[in-house]
């Protein structure tokens, strides 16, 4: 009941978090208590500090405290734009450049490696979250997509047509 209320005020407050079982691994259950001179769980830490147990968590939301303890999770809006401009050029594909996961992807890890252009790369198959809302932020609904200084190029097929044209040097470059 107290992790569960726990975890309902972190929702609440859009604070980014992960959790630990601790009836997984007894011997982390006694010597987290040990560790942290707190006697009780749920036990709060932020940057590896403890801040408390569930009733403190309660006196820091009461008084307006918890915001600013506890980082926020980055809205997803903000964190697509943060990734489609990790790079000057960006692919968003299944698997990594090393390792494609799907044909569409290893063909255009082909191209994108036979222009000499660096480029980072995003595996779509690790983040859910990124997978689903970059089609929609996008409003482009498959994968591969191909972003050059965070505008959106497009998929394997405009790449291929780029690359007939002799256009996708110039715009992997960006000077279109």
């Amino acid at each position: 009941g107290f992790s569960k209320q726990m975890v309902e005020i972190l929702s609440r407050h859009n604070v980014a978090f992960s959790s630990f079982d601790i009836f997984s691994d007894e011997e982390v259950r006694q010597g987290l208590k040990t560790f942290s001179n707190w006697p009780t769980y749920p036990q709060l830490y932020v940057a590896g500090e403890l801040i408390g147990g569930l009733d403190i968590i309660k006196e820091l939301e009461a008084s307006g405290e918890l915001d600013t303890v506890c980082p926020k999770a980055q809205k997803l809006e903000d964190r697509l734009k943060s990734l489609i401009n990790k790079a000057p050029v960006m692919l968003f594909m299944k698997g990594n450049k090393q390792m494609a996961k799907c044909g569409f992807s290893k063909q255009i890890i082909e191209i994108m490696n036979n222009t000499g252009v660096d480029y980072e790369t995003f595996d779509i198959l690790e983040d859910e979250e990124v997978r689903q809302g970059l089609k929609s932020f996008s409003n482009w609904p498959t994968y591969p997509q191909l972003y050059v200084k965070g505008e959106l190029v497009g998929g394997l097929d405009i790449v291929k047509e780029l690359k007939e044209s002799g256009e996708l040097l110039p715009v992997l470059k960006g000077e279109n």
